[in-house]
């Protein structure tokens, strides 16, 4: 009876013994914040959050992000400025809009400057690309960690478009890039900039009549209900990338470099797989949805926008010569 009376005691005492208090969490030794200029919540959100949780989960917790999506912090351009000035640390969309601080990064926006992916991803690995990223790097304190191309860009039109004379004089909708204002100025339309987040009101109301973008993107702001008529033109190739602040980059010890690194290598590389996955998918919900889908002659287009090159290098855009070493690139 004792040994029973002991026995139950020492039972007791173990059960209502408070369990020892888990091992705290270190501290992240980084606190950085991220802007995200996605509002559709779309491929590029996808990225750039991908992006948060690999280097977050490669510094083992050693670096922490605030993650500011759909335009929290402003558009593009005011992410940007904040990035410049450390108030964000990183921050990721498409290459185009690093042609507001260096002007070789405008060919990123040139309609048909690129053949295909194969063609972009080559131009990605030369020197002539690498001289770009390090200017960027020199003048403005921004380092590209990683970038890579995702999908094409599609038009959109609230008329039905047959063939390029169909678009002349058509309000277009364009971002805050001077190659793109160029562009549909070259194909005889009348761009007007519109930010992204506000282009579906624009085209419902008629302030513009076109649009255009990524076929994920444009699904998920909605163009094709405000604009039902899409067509695959192929006009640029999308891109996707991962900017960090030069100065937060080398206050990272080196093992923490090597993370963002590679979290941004994996990052861009998910959202090529990713888009491949996805255009087929989103353009069938589209249809589903009431969009009439339909290609489009693109051979005047590209003519016409050939023949422009030697405008758009005369007035600065780029560097004279710089898209004929793109073509160059086999």
């Amino acid at each position: 009876m004792r040994r029973l009376m002991v026995t139950a005691i020492a039972v007791l005492l173990v059960l209502g013994s408070p369990a020892p208090p888990a091992p705290a969490q270190p501290a992240p030794e980084f606190k950085l914040r991220f802007g995200g200029s996605d509002p559709g919540r779309g491929l590029l959100d996808k990225t750039t959050l991908k992006f948060v949780e690999l280097s977050e989960q490669k510094s083992r917790g050693r670096i922490k992000w605030d993650y500011f999506c759909c335009d929290q912090l402003g558009g593009d351009i005011a992410q940007i400025e904040q990035m410049m000035a450390n108030s964000i640390q990183a921050y990721g969309d498409v290459l185009d809009w690093w042609a507001n601080w260096v002007k070789e990064f405008a060919i990123f926006g040139w309609g048909f400057a690129f053949r295909d992916q194969d063609h972009f991803v080559k131009f990605l690995d030369s020197a002539v690309y690498k001289e770009m990223a390090d200017k960027l790097r020199a003048q403005n304190g921004l380092r590209i960690l990683a970038a890579a191309p995702t999908e094409p860009r599609m038009l959109w039109s609230k008329k039905p478009i047959g063939k390029l004379a169909d678009m002349k004089d058509m309000k277009m909708r364009v971002p805050e890039i001077k190659a793109y204002l160029m562009v549909w100025e070259a194909l005889q339309t009348k761009p007007s900039r519109v930010t992204w987040g506000e282009v579906y009101l624009a085209l419902k109301t008629g302030v513009v009549e076109g649009a255009e973008g990524p076929v994920t993107a444009t699904y998920g702001v909605k163009f094709h209900e405000a604009a039902p008529n899409g067509y695959l033109t192929n006009h640029i190739i999308s891109s996707a990338h991962i900017t960090m602040n030069e100065k937060t980059y080398q206050s990272l010890p080196p093992d923490l470099r090597k993370a963002v690194e590679e979290a941004a290598r994996e990052s861009v590389a998910f959202a090529r797989s990713e888009a491949q996955k996805l255009i087929g998918e989103t353009l069938d919900k589209m249809k589903a949805e009431g969009a009439k889908i339909g290609t489009i002659d693109t051979g005047p287009f590209k003519d016409r926008l050939r023949e422009a090159v030697g405008k758009a290098e005369a007035e600065g855009l780029w560097p004279r010569g710089l898209w004929q070493k793109v073509q160059d690139i086999k």
